[in-house]
């Protein structure tokens, strides 16, 4: 029910300011940052993916498609990588150790960024498609789910 607002103005349990359009009221829908995510390269699906997390969903699916598109990790690296995530309200930039240096939070700091350091978040279930095969990987954050292939 948390993705329904309880009271416009006021943030949720994830930080978000909802209004009015999220009431609790009949025929109102929540607030969600549900991803259900397929990755497709050339027309076809190489990839599928989620993860839980409130407004961190979003973060989490789309920081493991980077890792993987962008900075070349195996499935397994990319799902397991510290995370970042920015929402704007409130005004505060989240990461997981070790995601950023000693340095480089002294230094964003210095330049007016709040950053919190806050346990990890999400939990990516992946599952890789390569021609006829499967593969599944699971988030070691929440080690008990099960993304399986064959």
């Amino acid at each position: 029910m948390d993705d329904f607002t309880v009271k416009a103005g006021a943030p949720n349990l994830y930080g978000l300011v909802q209004g009015e359009a999220n009431a609790i009221a009949p025929g109102k829908r929540p607030l969600s940052s549900m991803a259900p995510t397929l990755v497709e390269k050339d027309g076809r699906v190489v990839f599928v993916l989620g993860s839980p997390g409130g407004s961190r969903i979003i973060t989490a699916v789309l920081e493991t498609i980077i890792n993987i598109v962008d900075y070349r990790m195996g499935p397994q690296e990319a799902v397991d990588a510290p995370r970042l995530h920015y929402q704007g309200q409130p005004d505060q930039v989240y990461f997981e150790p070790p995601g950023l240096s000693p340095d480089t939070v002294k230094e964003l700091g210095e330049q007016g960024y709040r950053l919190i350091e806050q346990r990890p978040w999400g939990a990516v279930e992946l599952i890789a498609i390569a021609r006829h095969r499967l593969s599944g990987v699971s988030d070691n954050r929440r080690p008990a789910g099960a993304a399986v292939g064959y």
